[in-house]
């Protein structure tokens, strides 16, 4: 037997989740106190990464329907929503969502929205490689250095590369710069690697 759950999201607690349910249950949705899920978090959070959203997704069965009243909170974007909404859906579960007429997501009606989501989620990851990529190049021409942050300064480095030559452990020196092992064998490649292509 099929069960309804209603999954309400705030991103605030200064905000009123009541506002969501009601909307819901005015809309004709009759729902077990007990499987309404309200979640105070950030909408930037994951679905998957919601204490509350996880629990719930551990709670659906196959036939059970998912009533949300904006797709936003299912998801952080786009790419988020639709791979929320196809877990869901490879489980079984008919999600509707009110701001759409409380379309079945699962319907025909609910599968042509998923495709135009599914375009936007495509549109929303080139925007974001575009920007990274644009950022990237503009760190590059500012000389800004990339990548991770050295744990030793360049005077460091060469001292704990002096003190490798004289024939000093790693570890110790590893221990007495606070830092790890591989720091101190990332150097010692780094100034080999160096010292090799002089010859």
């Amino acid at each position: 037997m099929s069960r309804t759950f209603i999954y309400a999201r705030v991103g605030t607690v200064d905000q009123n989740i009541d506002n969501q349910i009601h909307e819901i249950e005015s809309a004709g949705f009759a729902v077990d106190k007990r499987r309404i899920v309200r979640e105070s978090i950030s909408g930037s959070l994951a679905a998957g990464k919601r204490p509350q959203f996880a629990r719930l997704l551990d709670r659906l069965g196959p036939g059970d329907v998912l009533i949300v009243t904006k797709l936003d909170r299912l998801g952080r974007n786009a790419m988020d929503v639709r791979a929320t909404v196809e877990q869901l859906v490879a489980n079984s579960v008919r999600v509707h969502c009110l701001a759409l007429g409380s379309v079945d997501l699962t319907s025909s009606a609910g599968k042509m929205t998923m495709s135009v989501l599914g375009a936007v989620a495509e549109f929303e990851r080139d925007l974001l490689v575009e920007r990274t990529q644009a950022g990237l190049a503009r760190a590059r021409a500012e000389g800004k250095t990339l990548g991770r942050r050295p744990g030793l300064t360049t005077a460091q480095q060469s001292e704990a590369m002096l003190r490798l030559v004289a024939g000093e452990s790693v570890a110790r020196i590893a221990r007495d710069y606070g830092t790890t092992r591989q720091s101190i064998m990332r150097v010692r490649a780094k100034y080999t690697s160096v010292d090799a292509a002089d010859y």
